[in-house]
């Protein structure tokens, strides 16, 4: 099985900046989302407050605005690249299903587990709940996967860039750390460096 994060992994930037931007509040979100991935913060906190910044933002924006976010260069060729070598290939998110499952079904991945923007009329809330919501999230959610899909942590690859992907990284012997935050890299086993997500392909083979 191989897990990725997506916002700065699978895509390249933050989904929740790229939605701060039509609200003027992109250098506000940025600032915290930065904090958040080097670990200097709560991930549950940080989440909640980026996300009551985006109340007003009407959903049909968010969607359009997922529908066009960039993807990493690499994507497709370390998706289908795994899938060839008979890899599960998932993606886990603390960042919302309007972009994991529009991206995620563009790349053949498996299954994609993220948060949710709740709505009213249309209109974001400011309010957030799904499957990542605290630091704790994805790790708890490997374990789960490996447990169903009977694969152990020996056949396990993780893919992250900030703190939030600490807790994936306890569940798997192969843990790359993409373009990432000091705080990953030290928890990691390999270190990309550059933008190409096809550098995978060669650790693993």
């Amino acid at each position: 099985m191989a897990v990725f994060d997506f916002d700065s992994t699978l895509m390249d930037g933050e989904t929740i900046d790229f939605l701060a931007a039509p609200l003027g509040l992109e250098k506000e979100v940025a600032a915290i989302t930065q904090r958040a991935m080097q670990g200097e913060l709560d991930f549950f906190k940080a989440l909640t407050t980026r996300v009551e910044l985006l109340e007003g933002l009407p959903k049909a924006k968010v969607d359009e605005i997922c529908q066009n976010l960039p993807l990493m260069p690499g994507a497709f060729e370390v998706v289908a690249g795994l899938k060839d070598r008979g890899y599960k290939v998932v993606c886990f998110s603390g960042g919302f299903r309007n972009a994991t499952s529009p991206a995620c079904q563009a790349l053949g991945i498996d299954a994609d587990f993220s948060n949710i923007l709740h709505e009213d009329n249309g209109i974001l809330t400011g309010r957030v709940g799904g499957d990542m919501m605290f630091g704790f999230s994805k790790g708890d959610m490997i374990v789960r996967l490996q447990n169903l899909l009977g694969v152990s942590r020996t056949d396990t690859l993780v893919v992250g860039d900030g703190a939030n992907d600490l807790s994936m990284f306890e569940h798997a012997d192969t843990r790359v750390a993409f373009c990432a935050k000091p705080v990953l890299k030290e928890a990691a086993t390999h270190c990309v460096e550059q933008k190409d997500l096809r550098e995978i392909l060669t650790i693993i083979d």
